[in-house]
């Protein structure tokens, strides 16, 4: 049966660039840097420390080039949309005032602006990228995050048994594809094979992913060790001597696996030991108690039996 297109096209998604250029509903100006806040939520949570060192020292030497933007609030005052990392450095530096593009924008808007300037500018890190992306697919489509997730596998499990789709994922499927390709950088397939599995890694490494200490490929195979301590030894030193991807394999394969201990093995162990000592020890206590461990024996015979 040949699906219906939908009439519902996803919204296109606007970049700074965008903005920057609009002079119709927007001003460019300087304004005080205290008089600027920063959003409530941001797309970026870490900031690499040596970018952000070589960005002050050129803020330093030629001042702010581009001007951030912004979207106003009240009583002068402005929050942050675009240009955090400029607005730190003009901060570090010193300066009073910084240029900015005021637009007036919503939530939604000054939002997804955010996360797009992120996405294109800012080099995050796959954790952030990945979470960036789907937080852009939630807004376009208005529905949640884990929504997103949810028809991405029904997508993909619908494929691998033959099966189709109703048409209301159907429908939102198209609105994920159209999105990303307007980012430009996935297809629904790839998002889901290759980003989302790094949003369920162990926290230890999802930790360092955030803080740009490893590359992602590596991060997914150290995680595939169950040993939180082992995990935890190989992780440190990866990132201290660098690793290779194949070095990190070939240590994973010189871990000693750790013996999994289970109910029934704890039951095996206790008469493995005690058919030891039994063994080797025939003097007056084995003798003296000999009825009572053979009654105890028909007993363990006739539940094992029974099981």
């Amino acid at each position: 049966m040949p699906t219906r297109k939908s009439n519902r096209v996803a919204p296109k998604l606007n970049t700074v660039d965008a903005y920057l250029s609009s002079s119709s509903t927007s001003s460019s100006t300087t304004a005080p840097i205290e008089k600027i806040r920063l959003p409530l939520k941001q797309p970026r949570r870490y900031f690499d420390p040596e970018k952000l060192a070589q960005l002050v020292q050129s803020v330093r030497e030629h001042g702010i080039l581009e001007p951030v933007l912004v979207r106003p609030l009240h009583d002068g005052e402005y929050e942050l949309v675009a240009g955090e990392r400029r607005l730190r450095a003009a901060r570090e530096v010193g300066l009073g005032e910084i240029p900015i593009v005021s637009h007036d924008l919503d939530d939604k808007q000054a939002l997804q602006v955010a996360l797009m300037e992120n996405l294109q500018r800012e080099d995050l890190n796959p954790v952030e990228e990945t979470e960036a992306v789907l937080e852009i697919l939630s807004l376009s489509l208005e529905i949640e995050p884990s929504e997103v997730v949810s028809i991405l596998h029904q997508s993909f499990n619908a494929k691998q048994r033959g099966i189709e789709l109703n048409q209301n994922v159907l429908i939102q499927l198209e609105q994920i594809e159209t999105v990303l390709s307007q980012i430009g950088r996935f297809n629904a397939g790839t998002f889901r094979s290759s980003r989302l599995p790094l949003l369920n890694l162990p926290e230890d490494i999802l930790s360092v992913l955030r803080q740009g200490e490893i590359e992602y490929t590596k991060a997914q195979v150290i995680a595939r060790v169950k040993s939180e301590q082992q995990r935890s030894e190989l992780l440190k030193i990866a990132i201290a001597e660098n690793l290779s991807l194949s070095e990190i394999k070939t240590k994973i394969k010189e871990l000693t696996p750790e013996t999994e201990t289970t109910p029934d093995k704890v039951v095996a162990e206790r008469l493995a030991k005690i058919s030891k000592r039994l063994q080797k020890n025939k003097g007056v206590s084995v003798q003296k108690n000999r009825t009572r461990i053979l009654k105890l024996l028909d007993e363990l015979e006739k539940l094992t039996s029974e099981s």
